[in-house]
């Protein structure tokens, strides 16, 4: 069985997120449905350098508290690589000259419209335009080896679903998970 929309009502809006009630029929009868939809989609960096370590963020987040993650953000309506580029270079200060698309993927698909792209990015260098960390809220940027860091997942250091997404997509694409 298919879901059915009956109606629809937005709940609340703004620049980043939409949330709407839908009034649903579904696989267990009437009911009603609370969806997120992000305006624009996300952009996730794995950062690889030529010793093999990636680059982690560890930030404060308002709703799960303390978090090490890779390089992310909004698109803000950009392309998804240029956005991917711009949030490399302002949460860490590093730009690259090899991007690869990993792939697409969506965040809480049970009850969220939100789409995320995966980049790796090599031939690194740093600039000192690190200087936007704190207004990104980031706290430390740590290089770890590829492996350290599916270490972290493993230990529950990493919980962050993107990341640890992201991490697969880089693994797979890699020759690290096959």
């Amino acid at each position: 069985m298919s879901w059915t929309t009956r109606a629809t009502r937005t709940v609340y809006e703004n620049p980043w997120i939409h949330v709407r009630e839908d009034q649903v029929t579904g696989p267990h009868g009437d009911g009603i449905y609370g969806v997120v939809r992000m305006q624009h989609p996300a952009v996730f960096v794995i950062a690889l350098d030529d010793e093999d370590r990636i680059c982690l963020v560890e930030l404060e987040r308002y709703t799960t508290g303390r978090s090490i993650e890779v390089p992310a953000g909004g698109s803000d309506g950009e392309d998804p690589l240029i956005a991917a580029q711009r949030e490399l270079l302002e949460e860490t200060g590093v730009t690259a000259s090899d991007w690869q698309y990993l792939g697409r993927m969506n965040a809480l698909n049970g009850i969220a419209d939100a789409p995320e792209h995966v980049y790796l990015a090599r031939g690194l260098s740093m600039t000192d335009a690190a200087a936007s960390q704190h207004e990104e809220g980031i706290d430390a940027v740590r290089w770890v080896p590829l492996a350290e860091a599916l270490t972290l997942v493993a230990d529950g250091e990493i919980t962050d679903g993107e990341t640890i997404a992201a991490l697969a997509f880089a693994g797979i694409r890699l020759g690290r998970f096959r």
